[in-house]
């Protein structure tokens, strides 16, 4: 059992139990939340649910709330009640003609008075991959396993109930199986040839370079030999990796397969894409070919940040890292006999991957990381030989890791059902813009270094914001209500916010120190001073720059309207020489800045920057894109590079 237990059952003594509740009643009914009012004994649906929570991501029952069209009525139960319907309950979860395995302590049971009406909470686990499916009576098949969705519970198909079996069958990959009647022929020469090119690069004094190619592709458990059922052949994962694409869609191989990267660099929504990749013939869309295509295309838009190792430039950095790793996991976790498409898509503020499947382990364990769940190893082990994939239940944690260290919104992963599919977001939104960091460390003297990203990431959107609720944290921190009741708490225990109201209308806002206002204030206020002062001696030693000819056109300035006056006049002050400019945009660009900011601060036209200044400087190395693979990245952003453009 891999989830993570609510906090209100695993650390009962520092919870409030009606603070619980009122969390869960507000929630509604949800994927992970059921309430039954168990008036006449446990109702026999209670176990369809059993199987359902367990055999999705796990959930909680209450027993003892009446819900009507999203009206709760708190009934309550009786000790009595309680004391039966436990009893009754451990009879029939040890009861194989009731369900198939038990899967809770003592612990998992939880009474609790709220409102003065006793309550009884049953915490059901999500099942690990071995102990999947769990269902009733003693057949899986036939309707008696159940699964979970936003509409309740529904019965499995035996095909989903299927898919559950092999998924619980680790000695057995799915990537592992034999293919029938497959054969050299079904293999891409190109593939194979650039495969072993790479694997070469990487390892030059490898044994396996001596091996032909059957021999190589065995060893990369392409191709390999059943001994028990004396068969042997190529493998599931020896076609999707190196197969021609009629090979794969054969019904024998995969016969859904279908690779689709679609990229959405345009606002205009009238346009699907501004780019797409997938199987239209002119290449053999094996998963390396479509790896090769579209890694490059992914990391493109990131930022690439002049950074020194050991002398050696570095231009890979943690989020380059995450979103290979998001590609990757992506085409070894997919479940290749499942109706769907791998979807890879791009937009300018996010990343989604998308993979046909379910989840092998729990969302809690995922977040979490460790130790690595693989559908398909073979095929991951074929990534991390060339180098593509970092090594073996590392992936999780390379993804958040990258994402944290840009300061981006957490990744959050999804399953939906019918058909299953897993999807993987990965949002590009700061949660923590420098200015409002910079401005609560003076207001808390440094004090939020010491807060977790979570606690940081509600101190900052609760000063953006001017104050917040549990219901807003929840959309850009990925808890439960109730641990950010928790968290909020802790942070107004240490002086960091002040809460107002109650219950589910209790607002939070920044405590602010009143001698840190004032100083603060000061401290903007000096700032905006000195710039204004910077601004004046720049124009000041800009209006001696001008010629004789900027004299001229300020007259002519005597014949226009005020409005025009005044941008002559502009244009007078600014009239300079490329290397003057050039210097000017230098010294305004110590850090990336937009070309809109450049235009205002050098009192010049976008399309002058853009058609004759910005291209000679990227020419010449004095400045760098923050995007240099899309040079039209609506975020695009410019930086000095302290390059002479003398030399």
């Amino acid at each position: 059992m891999d989830n993570k237990k609510p906090i209100i059952l695993s650390n009962r003594e520092e919870w409030n139990f009606t603070d619980y509740i009122d969390s869960l009643i507000q929630k509604e009914e949800d994927v992970d939340l059921e309430f039954k009012i168990a008036k006449d004994g446990l109702p026999n649906s209670l176990w369809d649910t059993y199987s359902s929570f367990a055999n999705t991501d796990g959930g909680v029952i209450v027993l003892g709330v009446k819900e009507h069209k999203q009206q709760f009525t708190i009934e309550g139960l009786t000790k009595e009640q309680i004391s039966q319907y436990k009893k009754d309950f451990w009879n029939q979860i040890n009861n194989p003609d009731c369900v198939n395995e038990n899967l809770l302590s003592d612990d998992d049971l939880y009474e609790g008075c709220y409102k003065n009406k006793e309550l009884l909470l049953i915490y059901i686990p999500r099942a690990n991959r071995v102990q999947r499916p769990i269902y009733r009576t003693r057949n899986p098949f036939g309707g008696h396993t159940f699964k979970r969705n936003h509409e309740g519970d529904y019965k499995c198909t035996d095909a989903e109930v299927r898919r559950m079996i092999a998924d619980s069958d680790e000695s057995h990959p799915r990537d592992s199986r034999i293919l029938s009647n497959y054969s050299m022929d079904d293999i891409d020469k190109e593939t194979l040839t650039q495969y072993r090119q790479l694997f070469a690069n990487l390892k030059p004094s490898h044994p396996w370079l001596n091996l032909n190619d059957l021999e190589f592709l065995t060893k990369l458990e392409a191709y390999r030999k059943d001994r028990q059922a004396k068969e042997e052949g190529f493998t599931l994962a020896g076609i999707l990796m190196f197969g021609k694409t009629e090979s794969i869609t054969d019904p024998e191989c995969a016969p859904n397969y279908f690779p689709d990267y679609r990229e959405h660099l345009n606002e205009n929504s009238d346009i699907r894409w501004t780019d797409r990749i997938c199987p239209d013939g002119t290449w053999e869309a094996n998963l390396f070919q479509f790896y090769r295509r579209v890694h490059p295309k992914l990391t493109a838009m990131l930022p690439k940040p002049f950074f020194i190792k050991n002398g050696i430039r570095i231009d890979e950095t943690p989020t380059h890292i995450a979103v290979r790793e998001a590609f990757i996991n992506t085409l070894i976790h997919c479940d290749f006999s499942e109706e769907g498409n791998i979807v890879i898509e791009q937009w300018v503020d996010k990343y989604r991957f998308k993979n046909p499947g379910t989840m092998l382990v729990s969302k809690a364990q995922y977040y979490l990381g460790g130790d690595s769940v693989c559908r398909n190893k073979a095929l991951q082990k074929m990534f991390m030989l060339i180098g593509f994939s970092e090594k073996a239940g590392s992936g999780v944690n390379k993804i958040i890791k990258g994402w944290r260290e840009a300061n981006w919104q957490k990744p959050y992963i999804e399953e939906f059902s019918r058909p299953d599919k897993v999807e993987l977001t990965l949002p590009m939104t700061s949660l923590l813009p420098d200015d409002t960091v910079i401005k609560l460390k003076e207001l808390f003297d440094g004090k939020i270094e010491s807060l977790s990203q979570d606690e940081l990431t509600a101190l900052v959107t609760c000063y953006s914001e001017s104050g917040i609720n549990n219901t807003q944290l929840q959309y850009v921190i990925p808890q439960h209500r109730s641990d950010i009741t928790k968290m909020l708490k802790k942070l107004c225990n240490k002086g960091f916010l002040i809460s107002e109201g109650n219950g589910r209308g209790t607002k939070y806002h920044i405590n602010e120190p009143e001698e840190k206002i004032g100083s603060l204030e000061d401290y903007m206020e000096s700032s905006r001073n000195n710039m204004e002062s910077s601004r004046s001696n720049m124009e000041s030693s800009e209006e001696k720059v001008g010629s004789p000819k900027n004299n001229m056109e300020s007259s002519r300035s005597n014949m226009e309207s005020s409005e025009e006056k005044i941008e002559s006049l502009k244009q007078s002050k600014q009239r300079m020489s490329f290397e003057e400019l050039q210097a000017l945009i230098i010294s305004i660009s110590q850090d990336y800045i937009g070309i809109d900011e450049i235009a205002a601060k050098v009192h010049k036209t976008l399309k002058y920057l853009i058609n004759f200044i910005i291209p000679k400087m990227l020419q010449n190395g004095t400045i760098e894109r923050l995007y240099p693979g899309i040079p039209n990245h609506p975020k695009q952003k410019y930086k000095a590079t302290n390059k002479n453009p003398n030399k």
